[in-house]
């Protein structure tokens, strides 16, 4: 069976940087930060106190005042960043699902904990207040299909609709599967991407807990620095990635804008532990390679990789070597982190991340990596410290690895 062509037509996104795609993609090319500290809920016993925060949030902005207030109460924070995304990657694309066949339409929409602030809020009242005072709502509110479920309902897409849960992969997986809807014949048009709100007291002790977060309070701004000597640990974030799928024949027929092609994907895992990546970065070479292989190209064709790159000690030099393994010792291919910028937002990066390399095959941009004073030992690769560059890019790589020892990478490129 001969595959189809999938190429990307719309771009939407949440994050801490803000919701507009091109106002965000500004602040990335100048090297703005959008970490700063929490304002959400009482940081006073946290180690750490500051995150990639969606500012100014009271509901999906794409609804009046009243309607927006009934998402925010019907939706869990994690749901309404999906649906505002969505809503924002299909006005981007022009779609009028009213001419679609809704059959040949759908939403894979990842998440890695979903409504993890519903799930705290509802066993609180339980505990406090007893059985029967649990919401109705709550199941509906804190699955994580609740993405993907909710950007069906509002549309009426009756295509393949499911959601990927996969930790920090979880986006990236996301858009492979529904690529390969597309691809395969199953559907025309696919909504897909990641969406993340573990930006709660539970989720940010969590993490605590784990020891991975940052905890250089004094500037938050600074404190995501993948690659640098000096990091302590990533930065949580939240938001939502999404991108609009749909087939080459059909984008072209309605005179669709295209901002570049999903020439493929691979996937590997680490097989070795919950949560430490495979040291000499086995497991992401894997995916790497096999997205190549499955986009048709070679390691010398790729202009551009938008890293997992989350400033971490082990993920970090992981990844470093991966790239190493796939494009050579003596590599000059750039690579940089937009983490050191949003923060990681865990299931939905890989959303976000997609996002950023359709604007950097549409524009030449390439964006930086900001904080990186001191590459550490062993991170001596081109990481586009601190400024922005012109690139003309033709084929990007997007890489995401998650706990669980799970690894996709998506490559895409110009038409």
């Amino acid at each position: 069976m001969s595959k189809r062509r999938v190429v990307i037509t719309g771009l939407g996104w949440v994050t801490s940087l803000g919701t507009n795609v091109n106002e965000v993609w500004s602040k990335l090319l100048a090297g703005t930060s959008g970490i700063m500290p929490i304002t959400r809920f009482d940081t006073e016993k946290y180690v750490t106190k500051f995150g990639g925060q969606v500012q100014d949030w009271d509901g999906p902005t794409n609804f009046d005042p009243v309607e927006r207030k009934r998402y925010a109460k019907k939706l869990d924070r994690f749901a309404q960043f999906a649906l505002n995304a969505s809503i924002d990657a299909v006005n981007d694309s022009g779609l009028d699902f009213s001419k679609e066949d809704l059959w040949r339409c759908g939403a894979i929409i990842g998440s890695g904990v979903g409504g993890m602030e519903e799930f705290a809020e509802g066993h609180k009242k339980l505990l406090e207040k007893g059985p029967s005072r649990v919401s109705p709502f709550m199941v509906p509110k804190l699955m994580c299909n609740a993405g993907a479920g909710n950007v069906s309902i509002h549309y009426g897409l009756c295509g393949p609709n499911s959601s990927v849960t996969t930790a920090c992969a979880s986006a990236g997986h996301s858009i492979l599967a529904a690529a390969n809807e597309i691809r395969y014949g199953a559907a025309d048009v696919m909504v897909s991407g990641g969406s993340e709100a573990a930006l709660t007291p539970l989720g940010t002790a969590c993490f605590i807990a784990l020891k991975a977060l940052s905890k250089r309070n004094d500037e938050p701004e600074k404190a995501s620095r993948p690659w640098d000597a000096d990091r302590d640990g990533f930065v949580l974030a939240e938001g939502a990635g999404i991108v609009v799928l749909e087939e080459y024949e059909h984008a072209k027929a309605r005179g669709a804008k295209i901002y570049g092609e999903l020439l493929g994907a691979g996937q590997s895992a680490d097989g070795s532990h919950i949560t430490a990546p495979l040291e000499d970065g086995a497991g992401a070479a894997y995916a790497m390679k096999a997205s190549l292989a499955a986009a048709e190209v070679s390691p010398g064709d790729v202009s551009y990789i938008n890293a997992h790159g989350t400033s971490t000690g082990l993920g970090d030099m992981a990844e470093t070597k991966a790239i190493k393994r796939v494009f050579g010792d003596e590599t000059k291919v750039p690579v940089s982190s937009t983490k050191s910028m949003l923060g990681h937002s865990l299931g939905a990066a890989g959303g976000i991340e997609a996002v950023i390399l359709a604007k950097t095959i549409e524009t030449g941009q390439l964006p930086p990596t900001i904080n990186l004073d001191n590459p550490s030992d062993g991170c001596d690769l081109d990481y586009i410290p601190h400024t922005a560059r012109e690139e003309d890019v033709k084929v990007a790589m997007s890489n995401s690895f998650g706990f669980g020892g799970h690894n996709v990478c998506i490559v895409m490129g110009k038409i």
